[in-house]
């Protein structure tokens, strides 16, 4: 089919019929004001949007090229799930079996019985590290394994589901060193990425450092425009959802403590800016990557790209059923019960498609990372999508990648 030259803020193209992306692309750079960013889907294996524009670094000038890769942050987690489902497609790793088959030290402090589903479905109780920690060792790997070895499950493991924001990459990342002997980096590097082509890395080589884009944090906002956006993309109502954002920022919360790792990650250091942080391997939260490597990668979970297909569709029918349905989220205030479907629609590594979530349909599945990066699948229209930016925003009802995925539902009519 032949394509079309997109008239974006810098470059890329669309196929015959997929004008629409390319269009809301245009406007994400006027409202809100995208700096730099990347979009790109797949269906049925093959590429039809590729699209790029603005800048990569804004206090340099310079501008965002095809080659251009930015921090995905947890848009990592599912690249990671898809490296534990292809041990499990090989039979190198029981979903069901206890961790402590391949972890034997992970059992201490009553952790004997928890099964590998529960690490990648964020039920495992383990959300946090007490530490204290420093970055430097949380950049070493083994001093957050021995922590994580040691420490005591918030919850009784399986009965209840919080967010691991940060743990789920060594909990998860450990399970495959162990089985395949090498780290998640390197395993994903050599089996994920190589045979896709990807530029996509886990751990980032220092020859790519002068692709990187420089982050750029978005304006902040009020809690009344965190209530706003968490009513308007939940549909729940105002008391609830003010009871649940308050049971969110108590000191003590929960997931406040789970994103500092005991200490190590203090936003204060912008630790996240360093070529240190880049360097390491946090299975969770540090890939970088662009748009077009999530897209294709996504896409070979559900169809062939270039005769690479990467997991099965029994594998998808197993990896993507819903595991948080049945548990209750942990921290909550007494008599509160958010439902799953609209707040963590949790598979086994990957989010479902939820309100909150701007996929496709019923059947996606992918990951969103903090600041506004997603990339999923869809395995009823064979489709891979991939979006990147450098404009961090928090915003719950932040609009950018839900615009997109509506552009793109529309083009496949």
């Amino acid at each position: 089919m032949a394509t079309t030259t997109s008239k974006t803020p810098e470059g890329g193209h669309v196929e015959d019929g997929w004008g629409k992306v390319a269009d809301v692309f245009r406007a994400n750079f006027e409202t809100p004001g995208e700096v730099g960013a990347a979009c790109s889907v797949y269906v049925g294996g093959r590429p039809v949007v590729d699209l790029w524009g603005g800048l990569a670094d804004r206090e340099a000038g310079r501008p965002w090229r095809e080659d251009t890769i930015v921090q995905v942050a947890s848009t990592t987690k599912g690249a990671t799930a898809v490296c534990a489902h292809l041990l499990a497609q090989r039979g190198e790793l029981d979903l069901d079996a206890p961790v402590v088959r391949y972890w034997p030290e992970f059992g201490a402090a009553g952790k004997a019985d928890i099964p590998v589903r529960w690490l990648l479905s964020h039920q495992a109780g383990l959300p946090i590290v007490d530490g204290p920690l420093t970055f430097e060792q949380a950049c070493a790997w083994d001093p957050v394994i021995r922590a994580l070895e040691t420490q005591e499950p918030l919850w009784q493991p399986g009965t209840r589901h919080g967010y691991h924001a940060v743990t789920y990459g060594f909990l998860v990342g450990e399970v495959v060193r162990r089985i395949s002997g090498k780290s998640p980096g390197r395993f994903f590097a050599e089996e994920v990425a190589a045979p896709l082509g990807l530029s996509a890395w886990i751990g980032l080589p220092e020859a790519q450092e002068p692709r990187v884009a420089r982050i750029q944090d978005a304006a902040p906002f009020t809690v009344e425009e965190l209530l706003a956006g968490m009513i308007a993309t939940t549909g729940l109502d105002a008391d609830t959802v003010t009871r649940w954002v308050e049971s969110m920022w108590t000191p003590d919360a929960v997931q406040l403590r789970a994103g500092v790792l005991g200490g190590a990650l203090d936003p204060a250091t912008e630790y996240f800016r360093t070529r240190a942080w880049r360097a390491a391997e946090f299975p969770a939260a540090n890939m970088l990557s662009d748009a077009r490597s999530l897209a294709r990668m996504y896409a070979a979970t559900v169809s062939d790209v270039d005769g690479v297909r990467l997991l099965g569709p029994s594998t998808v029918e197993t990896m993507t059923e819903i595991q948080t349905g049945k548990t209750s989220m942990y921290g909550l205030p007494p008599g509160l019960d958010i439902p799953a479907d609209r707040s963590f629609p949790m598979s086994l590594g990957f989010w479902r498609s939820c309100p909150p979530l701007p996929m496709l349909g019923p059947g996606s599945f992918g990951h969103p990372g903090s600041g506004g990066s997603i990339a999923f699948a869809d395995p009823d229209a064979e489709v891979g999508f991939g979006y990147v930016t450098s404009l961090w925003n928090y915003r719950p009802d932040d609009p950018r990648a839900a615009n997109l995925a509506d552009a793109v539902r529309s083009c496949l009519g």
